[in-house]
């Protein structure tokens, strides 16, 4: 088996690739370990086929995202990712909060969709400002500073799936 996810499609470790190659050594792999070419192999071989198509599968859904790919970088650093009792800046949180009251409010608005679109365009752009500032820490490295934006990074991940729930709720 690999090292790491980012051996399993030979991608260097790093925060900014190529998705376009990986999305394309993700489908070259999955044809290599597809059951149906191993249907009449002995039980081992099915199982190891079986085994490899996980890890693909599991290191491709790792590496696709920004968010996901940041968390695994921290990880492989030795960082606890899961460690909530490092405090987030006050301001972050604040606006964290002004924002959720503004989706909150965004329902009872005249035109909820439009206010939604804007809204949704935002979070968007703060996304997109975050990874930017994630591309730099990693390739510094500056993990300290990349394990803050990449929890910012999930609180806006958070808020935007709640927006895009909240669309269906209005259409």
């Amino acid at each position: 088996m690999f090292a790491n996810h980012f051996e399993v499609f030979d991608l260097p470790i790093s925060f900014d690739i190529d998705t376009d190659i990986l999305a394309q050594r993700y489908r070259d792999l999955q044809r290599a370990v597809h059951p149906d070419k191993y249907a009449q192999a002995p039980d081992r071989e099915r199982r190891l086929a079986m085994q490899k198509a996980i890890q693909i599968n599991e290191a491709f859904q790792t590496l696709k995202t920004p968010l996901n790919r940041g968390l695994y970088l921290l990880q492989l650093q030795g960082i606890d990712t899961h460690d909530n009792t490092i405090a987030m800046e006050s301001a972050f949180l604040m606006a964290q909060m002004e924002l959720r009251e503004e989706l909150a409010e965004i329902k009872q608005q005249k035109q909820p969709l439009e206010a939604l679109n804007t809204f949704l365009s935002r979070v968007e752009q703060a996304q997109k400002e975050l990874i930017e500032m994630l591309s730099r820490q990693f390739a510094q490295p500056d993990y300290q500073a990349a394990f803050e934006r990449v929890r910012q990074l999930q609180f806006f991940t958070r808020l935007y799936e709640e927006a895009l729930r909240l669309e269906e709720d209005i259409l």
